[in-house]
């Protein structure tokens, strides 16, 4: 593999600089190397569909402003891979769904045009759970993607192609989509870092809704400070997006490079008591309490925090989430666009809807669909619903309580490692349950990160560190989780990823 592609997007902005690489190069041993590890029976599967002309034109573009000294961003040039859910004017956008296949966006999503804005090729569209619901990556309508650690194991999901895509070293950046821990638990799981930041601080115009008021647009990448340049890049007030924040955030590239100083003297975190321990798997327990130590050791007050509303918080999101889901998704209808399935004779347009939605949905979208259905049906909705918008505001209070004390949160991003493609495929539950930690924030809006805390004793596979902040400090999860990846990467001498298998032929 070439040693260009396991830098960071920071020290890549750097080469081209500098001189050392053009853009047009990069970009091409990015598409070399998913040639080599993303395809065939064993492939990584990382990406759905390869912007290959598209990006080395951006990049030769790029490269041409660079020579007339008009950068449009510290990361012109940089490419990226983007997540299969959000609208790329010119290459399918299909939501990993049979429903969508081979659909065309007419327009970009706010996210990919300020990409487009910034300079950065776009690589593909990566692989993920259809329409963003999953944590294994495995309800892809188009196969599922494998964990570069071990391509026997998720890559977590439903984001699980951006994570596996910049853990394979196939794309340096990536952007995802957070739900209920879509980008995080990915990013647990692959040994990246996955950031969803506080709920409007990117724009939603262009998703593909899954459910609008836990939807949320982040960075995937293998640096707290490459999460933090992409975050800049992209995020802002859009117009365009009613739930877009109009208020600005403070720097969150100031905040990791202050991080990267390794102190923390001052900073009050919080040890979510309902968010580890028991239950949970030994060896991240293990990498977590080293962590707190070096939290610890820069300088950090550890404390524990109760938020007794958190153990609600599964139950509270899987009524939520479906009853949006049931809402965002009748849409497809097959009257309008997308999937349309005419059974024989002479059908009625219900026939027609019915069989479409029928051969265009997997299987978890139609139980998730059926969920809410229910839960919002007339005598249903105040006893299911409207309870768990309760729990809801519980949480919310949870969170505001627990920031009185202290500046930040933390727990084990999720419960366990990777486990084996197809073991809980069966068990819709115990597959829900890795977003145990990773759903609070979702549910009460406020910005989380995910960062490499190192490898399971059990397994030798990454273990993820969540750092919560109240909405609008986002800030303050960059500080925390770039001190924390100095500490580690000296620990380790050198990134977690630099472990990881090469994967080299592993493809073909």
């Amino acid at each position: 593999m070439d040693d260009l592609l396991k830098k960071s997007a920071a020290e890549l902005a750097d080469l081209l600089a500098a001189g050392a690489v053009t853009s047009v190069q990069l970009v091409q041993a990015c598409l070399d190397r998913i040639s080599d590890v993303d395809t065939g029976d064993q492939g990584v599967h990382a990406f759905l569909h390869l912007n290959s002309e598209g990006a080395i034109a951006e990049a030769a573009a790029s490269d041409a402003r660079r020579a007339r000294g008009e950068l449009l961003s510290p990361l012109d040039g940089v490419p990226i891979a983007v997540k299969d859910v959000l609208a790329t004017i010119g290459q399918p956008t299909t939501c990993g769904s049979r429903m969508l296949e081979g659909w065309i966006p007419p327009y970009d999503a706010t996210v990919v045009a300020r990409l487009k804005a910034a300079g950065l090729p776009i690589l593909g569209k990566t692989n993920m759970d259809e329409f963003a619901m999953g944590s294994s990556t495995e309800h892809s309508a188009y196969g599922p993607t494998r964990n570069p650690w071990a391509l026997d194991r998720i890559p977590g999901g439903s984001g699980g192609g951006s994570a596996a895509a910049v853990a394979a070293f196939e794309a340096p950046l990536a952007i995802g989509t957070d739900t209920g821990g879509s980008i995080r638990q990915p990013g647990a799981v692959t040994g990246t870092v996955g950031v969803k930041p506080t709920y409007g601080a990117i724009s939603r115009y262009g998703l593909v809704a899954m459910a609008n008021s836990l939807d949320q647009v982040g960075p995937v990448t293998r640096t707290v400070l490459d999460s933090a340049l992409l975050q800049e890049i992209v995020g802002g007030h859009d117009p365009l997006d009613s739930t877009s924040l109009s208020d600005e955030i403070p720097s969150v590239v100031e905040a990791a490079r202050q991080g990267l100083t390794g102190d923390l003297t001052g900073v009050k975190v919080g040890v979510i008591t309902e968010l580890s321990g028991e239950g949970w798997q030994a060896g991240v327990m293990a990498r977590f309490e080293e962590s707190l130590e070096l939290l610890r050791d820069a300088g950090a007050e550890i404390v524990e925090v109760s938020c007794p509303s958190f153990e609600h918080a599964l139950a509270a999101y899987y009524l939520i989430m479906p009853c949006e889901v049931s809402s965002n998704l009748a849409k497809f209808d097959a009257m309008r666009y997308g999937l349309r399935v005419t059974p024989d004779g002479d059908p009625s347009a219900e026939e027609v809807m019915r069989a479409s939605r029928d051969a265009g949905f997997g299987d978890e979208v139609k139980r998730r669909i059926i969920l809410g259905t229910y839960a919002l049906s007339s005598g249903y909705y105040d006893a299911y619903y409207g309870q768990a918008q309760k729990v809801r505001t519980l949480i919310q209070r949870d969170f505001a309580a627990a920031f009185e004390q202290v500046d930040v949160l933390v727990s084990p991003t999720a419960p366990t490692t990777a486990w084996k493609l197809g073991e809980k495929l069966d068990d819709p539950l115990a597959m829900y349950k890795g977003d145990l930690a990773t759903i609070p924030s979702n549910l009460a809006g406020v910005p989380g990160i995910s960062v490499p805390a190192g490898l399971a004793d059990e397994d030798g596979l990454p273990v993820g560190f969540q750092v919560l902040a109240p909405a609008m400090a986002d800030d303050r999860v960059y500080r925390v989780g770039a001190a924390l990846e100095m500490l580690l990467e000296k620990q380790w001498g050198g990134p977690l990823l630099a472990k990881a298998p090469t994967l080299e032929g592993a493809a073909r």
